[in-house]
């Protein structure tokens, strides 16, 4: 280091070290100016440690500060700071406290202008802004004497500008209460402050790492609660004008049930805090009924609060809530240190909103292209799974569909564009309806896979893609089939044998010469048919899960929960996104589904309702199956109300008739319905999805069982009732037995 510049720091070490001993002082600042003399730059800060990292390292030479018009003016400056008014224009916060900076310039008696000594002093509430004459002696004594210095060496040939690096000595530890105990080591000055400083070090690392509000809110229990000795703590989302609660731990279902979804309006602890953008401290019950009367007086184990804002720049995002389990009294300090932890708190709480908008709209756009139902065809149950790979935001490039030929049979195709862009959703959404289209216009598959493999190359993306088609015949079960890469479908039989169509694998769909090679198998009834895309099994080895094949060579449940159980043995380790495709053929099994109607309803028409209650009666009549006809349509009314309300879609009503039993099926486009959410204990929860409750409490109790699975798209509501031996209906009855 030069001794010119070695000089100029020890010239400021005694000068700050007496203004942070003063009483009620903070922090303490040499602003210096650089050599353009259109901007101030510190170069020696200090004082208590959380503080220290408050001050601004520059600021314009004629910014409003009390420093940049101290060394303007050449007068002695005070600038205070108040917490501003709810509703007001919150001013640029330094610390989170009413405070007043302090300026006297450091002028020579010679003109020579070299820059201002600044102290923070924290006012209580209602004090005097204005430096008391004493402090203003002693100030302007501390910077005549550091003038006289700067003079010296200014003579001696060295330059009194700003270095390019801020100096910070830790000063000693403001006050010390008993609630500050544990914070440092007993005599030895900035201990306390630099132990809050590593709280908020290691919250701030631990931040980085996390993505999720499922992550962060956990953390900050970890880096808050504890080491403050709160007893509970609360954390809210502002959206549309109210506070919503994404995590709490240690408080009272009262407490949260008050704040969840509460008006952001003035009158309230947290409602200031996040109006003002700072933080309200009550060391007491009665301190908080001084300023709040009546507020929280539910919880008389609460002995304390802290509101923390969370504010990203001028917007408030949120609010922090703490409590304590005892009266409690924080330092300056610890109060500063919290303030910092909610700022961190506050960039990851956006940071993980934003994401998760990412995803649902990235998730969203991807179902979009998948097709809204499947076709549904007497003799054969088909269903279908749609899961966005976890570690991936972008849009991906699975697809699947089923589709009727022109000569009754059945198409079942699955694909997948590579990569997880926007250009690999875009070919995805091209290539599938280049295949429906030539599917539909009664091409092979292998014939159908060469064009579409042709068209990709034409379109020069530069990606290519994988596909399986299968035609199904569903009056002998003969499958004709091909593949471009892609991965065979793969059998179960009805006896529980798994096995992989026979198919030659052919090249992907984008490279030269590119054709599939049909080849063809017999599907006996009974018989399940999966196709996948490569999320459904192991990245590494390129085998099914165990659980996978386990569980479909079991399990002979109904097709929607085997569906559910299959995407649950891949979706915890699928690094990639997953599509699954399966088809039951049912031929001429017993029990086998013998007629299905179906009738399509406008989205959000409420009128539709009584038309699927007539297209319900209609079908139960010309069936002979009228002895359920009561309870079906009534199911049917909370059923397709539920799915025109709350899904902005159109609604599918299908009706299958089996020998035994009738099936219901509600489909819609809403593949998220409304769930719980994170404050699940508090009964405006309940509330919120009362009159969906109630629909479902009708459905469960009248139907012989029920279900709700999503697809591609959306979802699928479905309920089966049983039916009386066949020779023992009468038609025309209308009883509601449905034991």
């Amino acid at each position: 280091m030069p001794a010119a510049t070695e000089g100029l720091r020890e010239a400021l070490v005694a000068p700050l070290s007496e203004c942070t001993a003063m009483p009620g002082v903070l922090a303490a600042v040499v602003y210096l100016a650089e050599p353009g003399r259109s901007r101030l730059k510190a170069a020696m800060i200090q004082g208590s440690v959380p503080f220290l990292f408050g001050m601004p390292d520059t600021m314009p030479a004629d910014a409003g500060h009390a420093s940049a018009t101290a060394w303007r003016t050449g007068r002695f400056t005070v600038v205070g700071v108040p917490v501003p008014e709810p509703g007001t224009v919150a001013p640029p916060r330094l610390i989170p406290f009413p405070y007043a900076a302090v300026s006297a310039p450091l002028v020579s008696g010679g003109g020579a202008r070299y820059g201002a000594l600044t102290l923070i002093r924290l006012l209580a509430p209602g004090g005097n802004w204005a430096a008391d004459p004493a402090q203003e002696a002693a100030l302007t004594g501390v910077a005549r004497r550091l003038t006289e210095r700067l003079d010296a060496l200014a003579a001696s040939g060295a330059a009194i500008t700003p270095g390019p690096n801020v100096v910070l000595v830790a000063g000693p530890d403001g006050e010390q209460h008993a609630g500050a105990a544990g914070w440092g080591a007993p005599g030895v000055p900035g201990s306390a402050g630099l132990s809050l400083m590593y709280q908020v070090h290691n919250l701030s690392t631990r931040l980085t790492q996390l993505t999720s509000l499922d992550e962060i809110i956990p953390a900050v229990m970890t880096r808050v609660m504890a080491p403050f000795g709160a007893r509970g703590i609360v954390v809210g989302q502002v959206t549309g004008e109210r506070l919503w609660i994404v995590g709490s731990s240690g408080v009272s279902t009262s407490l949260v049930r008050e704040l969840h979804g509460a008006d952001v309006a003035v009158g309230s602890p947290w409602a200031d805090s996040l109006l003002t953008h700072f933080p309200r401290f009550f060391d007491s019950p009665a301190a908080l009924r001084r300023d709040y009367p009546g507020a929280y007086d539910g919880d008389d184990s609460v002995r304390g609060w802290a509101f923390l804002p969370l504010c990203v720049g001028c917007r408030p995002v949120g609010v922090c809530c703490l409590t304590f389990g005892e009266e409690r009294s924080l330092t300056t300090e610890e109060r500063a240190a919290l303030m910092m932890l909610a700022d961190l708190l506050a960039s990851a709480v956006e940071r993980a909103r934003l994401e998760a908008y990412e995803h649902t709209l990235a998730e969203s756009l991807q179902r979009t292209l998948l097709p809204r139902s499947l076709t549904a065809l007497p003799g054969v149950i088909t269903t279908a799974r749609y899961v966005p790979a976890r570690t991936e935001a972008g849009l991906g490039g699975d697809w699947y569909d089923v589709l009727p030929l022109p000569d009754g049979r059945l198409a079942l195709i699955v694909g997948d564009v590579e990569g997880h862009s926007t250009d690999s959703a875009i070919v995805m959404g091209q290539l599938r309806s280049a295949v429906m289209a030539y599917v539909k216009e009664g091409h092979d598959p292998a014939a159908v896979l060469s064009r579409a493999g042709r068209l990709l190359s034409d379109l020069d993306t530069g990606l290519v893609a994988t596909c399986c088609l299968a035609f199904l015949n569903l009056e002998d079960g003969v499958v004709e089939a091909a593949r471009a890469g892609h991965p065979a479908p793969l059998l179960r039989r009805p006896d529980g044998r798994l096995e992989h169509l026979d198919l030659v694998a052919g090249r992907p769909l984008g490279l030269a010469d590119a054709a599939g090679t049909n080849s063809s198998a017999v599907v006996p009834p009974g018989s399940t048919l999966m196709l996948y895309t490569d999320g459904m099994y192991q990245a590494r080895t390129g085998d099914f899960f165990p659980r996978t094949l386990d569980l479909l060579a079991r399990d002979d449940a109904d097709l929607e929960e085997l569906a559910d159980r299959l995407v649950e043995t891949a979706a915890d380790g699928h690094d990639d996104d997953l599509i699954l495709l399966l088809a039951r053929f049912e031929g001429g099994v017993a029990g086998a589904s013998r007629r299905i109607e179906q009738l399509e309803l406008p989205r959000h028409d409420l009128a539709g309702v009584a038309a699927a209650r007539r297209f319900v009666h209609d079908c139960l009549r010309r069936w002979d199956a009228t002895e359920i006809s009561d309870a079906l349509e009534l199911i049917t009314s909370e059923a397709v109300t539920n799915a025109l309300i709350h899904a902005d879609s159109a609604v599918d009503v299908r009706v299958r008739e089996y020998d035994d039993r009738v099936r219901l099926e509600v489909r819609d486009s809403d593949a998220h319905p409304p769930l719980p959410s994170a404050i699940s204990v508090c009964d405006e929860a309940a509330q919120s999805t009362a009159e969906h409750g109630r629909g479902l409490m009708i459905v469960d109790s009248l139907a012989t069982a029920w279900g709700s699975s999503p697809h591609g798209r959306g979802k699928t509501v479905w309920m089966e009732l049983r039916l009386g031996p066949r020779g023992s209906r009468q038609p025309g009855t209308a009883s509601a037995s449905v034991g």
